[in-house]
């Protein structure tokens, strides 16, 4: 079964940048600095943001449905970054070289498949849940921080 992830757009984060640390604080968001190039996964590029770089982390709500699984967690955005495109079955080296928990839902937002892999696993993983004609999505977490990575749906 074929796959495309979907990376958040940036027009929902470009303004936070211009905000002052007190401005963040009162959105439940701060502002951060990347030690290295391996804690802090863009949600928008779908890359490890480089030491240095500036980021937001900040409080997001990733599933919207009215449903018991309607959750949020925090993510980080890189300042000026363009929104991941990945191809046909691409998965981004973030998330391949991470453990991946993979929630697929339904079109009530009913989680009906819950998987966890390591990223090397994800094409495979997701492939085998969007077989399930039930199945109307799938989000990938970072399992170990539990925060939301990215999401899929069935590609033509």
């Amino acid at each position: 079964m074929n796959f495309r992830i979907e990376a958040l757009s940036p027009d929902q984060f470009r303004a936070l940048f211009d905000l002052s640390d007190e401005e963040l604080a009162a959105r439940n968001a701060c502002r951060r600095i990347a030690v290295d190039s391996s804690g802090a996964p863009c949600r928008v590029s779908l890359e490890a943001a480089e030491e240095g770089e500036e980021l937001i982390l900040l409080h997001s709500a990733h599933q919207t449905v009215a449903s018991p699984y309607r959750a949020s967690h925090a993510i980080y955005v890189r300042r000026d970054v363009e929104q991941a495109q990945p191809a046909i079955n691409e998965v981004p080296k973030v998330i391949l070289s991470r453990l991946i928990s993979l929630r697929g839902f339904d079109a009530a937002g009913m989680m009906i498949h819950a998987e966890v892999t390591e990223g090397e696993n994800v094409p495979a993983t997701l492939a085998t849940i969007l077989e399930d004609p039930a199945v109307e999505y799938v989000h990938l977490h970072f399992a170990k921080a539990g925060c939301f990575a990215a999401s899929a749906k069935r590609a033509a």
